[in-house]
């Protein structure tokens, strides 16, 4: 690789400082959190770039050192630049094996998509790869032939550790279990001052430490099982938030998700109806409402009040379709 005049950190790693930055270099000790922004680019005659944090949301990325993050290359290059530092990495592509399962997290998450947040990628085997694909097609090309490329980052903060709030992403499992119950505690103090999006955000989050802690077991083992009936209260209280913030859909999807392991769970029953409801899935809600109340009669008067919107909501739909044939009628008759 011919990269110009610059600074060799090792075999295939050459570092050129393009703005040295301010202050020390910082010591760096294990959880120290980096917040960057990168730009991952060939090294063609174009020099083709292939991924900016700058574009799109324009979000600088968090990494914390000794977090084991996949592309430990980016963990080495970040070690060596001072605060406000720009400088361009070099990088053989020896060094570049997990890039692509990487790169394909990371974009799919700036596009909110259903991938892990890119602080708790798991990147698939190079088999499953070359199998299947990433869903990108520069992504799949270094799959199959892989490149020398040329990192650019931009160090915007370093911040010790025990300076900063250790986010659930960064925290061990033991760490992860641990606050599960604390988790919980602010999302019911949140909902209890109806204040539905934050406590969604906490529940959110303990949802997102008990994925990550499952996938560290074997499934259907003891402990996977254990940690899998965790997961309802924790779905029942975000379906819950979801319902109150008038998200109806994604309400029932995580009532379902409990109903797939519960079909009796009666208020995901109760919640799942409720949201049919409000999304003009009459038949459904009252299925799903009948079913609650045969199982804690308790609710009898809950869901007749339910079943009673729903009829309201019929007359009122069939009144408005009435209304609507009817002037399509007088349109035809005025021709």
């Amino acid at each position: 690789m011919e990269v110009g005049m610059g600074m060799n950190l090792r075999n295939g790693i050459t570092k050129k400082v393009i703005y040295p930055g301010k202050g020390d270099l910082p010591e760096y000790h294990s959880e120290t959190k980096i917040t960057f922004h990168y730009r991952c680019a060939k090294l063609n005659e174009g020099n083709t770039v292939l991924d900016d944090s700058r574009v799109g949301t324009g979000q600088p990325m968090e990494l914390v050192t000794g977090k084991q993050f996949k592309l430990d290359v980016w963990e080495e290059c970040l070690k060596t630049m001072r605060v406000q530092e720009v400088a361009d990495f070099f990088v053989d592509r020896s060094h570049l094996t997990v890039f692509p399962a990487v790169m394909k997290t990371l974009r799919d998450v700036r596009k909110g998509g259903q991938a892990h947040n890119h602080k708790d990628s798991h990147c698939c085997g190079l088999a499953k790869m070359n199998k299947e694909g990433l869903g990108y097609d520069d992504l799949d090309a270094l799959v199959k032939s892989a490149e020398h490329l040329v990192f650019r980052f931009e160090v915007l903060k370093v911040e010790n550790p025990g300076s900063y709030k250790q986010e659930t992403w960064a925290m061990s499992d033991e760490e992860r279990k641990k606050i599960l119950p604390t988790l919980k505690e602010e999302g019911n103090n949140y909902y209890k001052n109806k204040d539905y999006q934050k406590a969604a955000d906490k529940y959110a989050e303990a949802l997102g430490c008990l994925e990550n802690l499952l996938l560290h077991e074997k499934p259907n083992s003891e402990d996977w099982l254990i940690l899998d009936s965790v997961r309802i209260p924790f779905l029942l209280n975000f379906a819950q938030c979801k319902y109150q913030l008038g998200e109806y859909y994604q309400a029932i999807e995580h009532a379902t998700s409990v109903l797939d392991k519960e079909e009796d769970n009666v208020k995901a029953l109760f919640r799942r109806g409720q949201a049919h409801r409000h999304c003009c899935n009459y038949q459904e809600a009252r299925n799903d409402l009948l079913k609650a109340a045969k199982l804690d009669p308790k609710l009898g008067a809950v869901v007749r009040k339910e079943l009673q919107a729903i009829e309201e909501m019929e007359k009122e739909r069939d009144a408005e379709e009435k209304e609507k044939l009817a002037g399509l009628f007088d349109k035809i008759r005025e021709h």
